[in-house]
């Protein structure tokens, strides 16, 4: 439905086919579908803030990946550690779902690879970029969501206006909005921003869903946080510092 709704609002069919990278399109809309399918089977097992927060390692590893500075090992240090905070151990109200730890984990890696390939030249313009990568992401999901029976479950009111409003604000949004910025920052400020979306959806789930954390697991996304930030701040600075010379 989000690649439907991008194709008419973007006008698909003025696309110059003749110019595009296929490559590079392929390369995003499989790391798009592979990040959007792995994630939704993580939250089958795990709260939200959780999930998104081991998703968000991979991204925050391109991110350090494509760090230079000294500062570097105190933000990883910080990484590692809201990372172990985040098993709830003895604690824990409700167990550390392992096969939705592995999904949300691999969701990350389809991430990590979606900010790379994001940030390829295409041929078109983001804004189709986004819409061919959306149009192929359904193609590689449709089998197995057509395999599982679902399908049909789509049409039925009021699902369809919840998948309408997901295809929204879930998909079709979000996805444009980032292509605009990966295609204006670089890979370290762009995974390093990303960072608080595990505060935001733990936020969300205590909202929205009655989901609780325990107060080592909100540390932990404390920490998580303090490192993207921290990342970014001094990453900035070193960039004004050498715009300056």
């Amino acid at each position: 439905m989000g690649a439907m709704i991008l194709a008419v609002i973007f006008k698909i069919w003025k696309i110059n086919f003749s110019n595009i990278r296929w490559k590079a399109i392929l390369s995003y809309g499989m790391a798009l579908a592979g990040m959007n399918a792995l994630f939704y089977l993580s939250l089958e097992r795990l709260p939200l803030g959780l999930a998104v927060a081991f998703e968000f390692i991979s991204p925050l590893s391109v991110a350090l990946f494509h760090a230079r500075q000294r500062y570097d090992f105190i933000w990883v240090g910080c990484a590692i550690l809201g990372l172990i905070l985040l098993f709830p151990l003895q604690q824990a109200q409700q167990g550390l779902d392992l096969i939705g730890v592995l999904f949300a984990v691999c969701a990350g890696a389809c991430w990590a690879f979606y900010i790379i390939a994001g940030q390829k030249p295409s041929g078109i313009s983001g804004n189709h970029t986004v819409c061919l990568g959306m149009s192929i992401g359904m193609l590689c999901l449709l089998p197995f969501a057509a395999f599982s029976g679902a399908v049909g479950h789509v049409f039925e009111l009021p699902n369809l206006y919840y998948f309408i409003g997901l295809a929204i604000l879930a998909s079709a949004l979000p996805f444009s909005l980032e292509m605009i910025a990966l295609r204006n920052l670089t890979p370290l400020s762009f995974g390093t921003l990303m960072s608080l979306e595990p505060a935001v959806a733990a936020l969300s789930g205590f909202i929205f869903l009655g989901e609780t954390l325990l107060w080592n697991q909100w540390l932990a996304l404390m920490t998580i946080i303090i490192a993207s930030i921290g990342c970014t701040v001094t990453t900035q600075h070193a960039r004004q510092q050498k715009e300056a010379l």
